[in-house]
């Protein structure tokens, strides 16, 4: 509440000091409002293991896993886009609930996924054909009936061959997503459209409709890797070589369930100067308990567009540690995932054990070593300095709006509100 009062307070003192700008005051605001940031928050695998839907079972039999969430929602909501690799199937409850190796998860796994903050799940990985081409579609239709989107599997020819471009506040971006396989299944070749694999021609044609429509920035997520390796090798980078060159902007990965070091590169072809690709975010949620497995990072990147001379510029990257929990805490059996910074500043949960605050540690080391092991212009971010930057923005559309209040007519104000919600745009061919 304290919190919140001072936030309205700031406010109207931000309001009232904008009612004395000077008319050059409201002429220099076309030069701020020309621009707009977008901040995206990527994850790794997120899994639902049959323990983690036990533990989240309520008593009428239904699942409950927004508890998960609760400490890490705070940084999700400082975010205008959120994307994370969904390695389960939602196939329905017709089918028995399973978790590895054969995964069914409750639908309820969704509704806390779009609770704690996501937008797009990616769902091109090997756990995808699970349940067959009805699991597939399923879980694309739960998907969607939860106000979510997702990028790696389709419905239909049409749909796979359209481009699927998302907007956020005038920046329009596509998200394209590719496996390596599905586990030895054999996907029926009339439903080869169901699953996208990693094929160099449709990776580099998928590109090329993106950019023919335009897109401001291109992301393009592989499910790839030697799991449990903490290093790329030689397949990943070559495809990532290849996927640069078609004029891909920035590069993501998954599969390995440990994170992997995070690489800057000169760009080709592409809307931004400099790109980076981080080939393996290791795991955001999972039942895995051994090192490097039981936590990782969410990838925070930051992107502005300039309306006036359309640049696009990648202003800042960085990554939030995080540490699963697993135990007993005041409500029971759960699952949290936790910032690891709790264990640096010695501010830990009070139901920890002695045993879970040296765990989360060695997380946070072991996670600072290897996201920072190739590159400095990576930096490490923390709660504060993630709500600091949500007020900043604030802050300034707040400005943004008063200087829009027609009460100095004589004001030169060219500034154009663009739309700040979260739009998905699906371009045919």
């Amino acid at each position: 509440m304290l919190k919140k009062l001072l936030y309205i307070f700031s406010i109207l003192i931000i309001f009232f000091s904008q009612i004395t700008f000077s008319q050059k005051n409201f002429a220099n605001t076309s030069i701020i409002d020309s621009s707009i940031s977008i901040d995206f928050s990527v994850v790794g695998d997120i899994m639902c293991h049959s323990t983690q839907y036990k533990y989240s079972m309520k008593e009428d039999s239904s699942f409950d896993f927004k508890p998960v969430y609760r400490e890490i929602k705070e940084y999700f909501d400082n975010s205008d886009v959120v994307i994370g690799n969904l390695e389960t199937v939602v196939a329905g409850e017709e089918v028995d609930y399973a978790g590895y190796p054969v995964f069914n998860t409750p639908e309820d796994f969704l509704k806390g996924l779009k609770y704690s903050g996501f937008d797009i799940l990616v769902t091109a990985n090997n756990h995808a054909y699970d349940q067959s081409k009805n699991g597939v579609i399923n879980t694309i239709d739960f998907i969607h009936k939860n106000s979510l989107k997702n990028s790696g599997s389709y419905k239909t020819q049409v749909e796979r061959d359209s481009i699927k471009l998302f907007e956020q506040s005038g920046v329009k971006f596509a998200l394209l997503s590719y496996t390596y396989g599905v586990n030895g299944y054999i996907i029926p070749a009339e439903y080869n459209f169901l699953i996208n694999r990693i094929d160099h021609e449709l990776i580099r044609l998928d590109i090329a409709k993106a950019k023919s429509k335009n897109a401001d920035l291109i992301i393009v997520y592989f499910h790839f890797g030697r799991e449990y390796s903490r290093k790329a090798n030689s397949y990943q980078k070559e495809i990532v070589e290849k996927t640069i060159n078609y004029g891909a902007d920035i590069i993501l990965g998954a599969h390995p369930h440990t994170l992997q070091p995070v690489e800057f590169y000169k760009t080709v072809n592409a809307k931004i100067d400099s790109g980076f690709v981080a080939y393996s975010l290791g795991n955001y949620i999972s039942n895995q308990r051994w090192r490097y497995a039981d936590g990782g990072a969410i990838l925070n990147f930051t992107v502005s567009k300039n309306f006036t001379t359309k640049e696009i510029s990648l202003e800042g990257v960085r990554y939030l540690p995080i540490w699963i929990f697993k135990g007993v805490t005041n409500w029971g059996l759960e699952y949290r995932i936790l910032p690891s910074e709790m264990a640096y500043n010695n501010s830990e949960p009070e139901y920890f054990m002695e045993e879970d605050k040296n765990l989360m540690l060695e997380c946070y080391h072991d996670t600072k070593e290897i996201m920072e092991k190739r590159s400095t212009e990576i930096l490490m971010d923390t709660m504060e300095k993630s709500n600091s930057r949500k007020w900043e923005k604030e802050q300034h559309k707040f400005r943004s709006f008063i200087a829009k209040i027609p009460y100095m007519t004589t004001a030169s104000n060219t500034f154009v509100e663009k739309d700040d919600s979260l739009n998905y745009v699906t371009i045919e061919n």
